[in-house]
């Protein structure tokens, strides 16, 4: 596993804990920590989207995605 982007202490956590972060699994997936919206946003989801009752819709700030861009693959 590896961190994708910048780790939280130098994005302006304090402490580092409790911080939207993204990584790249050996298997080639990502894991994402974020805020659970789920039942904010199950609704909203647009009509060709849906999401399996183990799955969960997350937020990350846009700057945890922005810091992480660099480091995601193209391919």
């Amino acid at each position: 596993m590896r961190r994708i982007g910048t780790p939280p202490t130098l994005r302006g956590s304090a402490s580092g804990a409790n911080c939207p972060d993204i990584f790249e699994l050996s298997d080639g997936r990502f894991a994402v920590i974020g805020t659970d919206v789920t039942e904010k946003l199950d609704a909203e989801l647009p009509h060709d989207a849906s999401r399996a009752d183990y799955e969960r819709i997350v937020v990350v700030s846009r700057e945890t995605l922005i810091h992480a861009k660099r480091d995601i693959p193209d391919a």
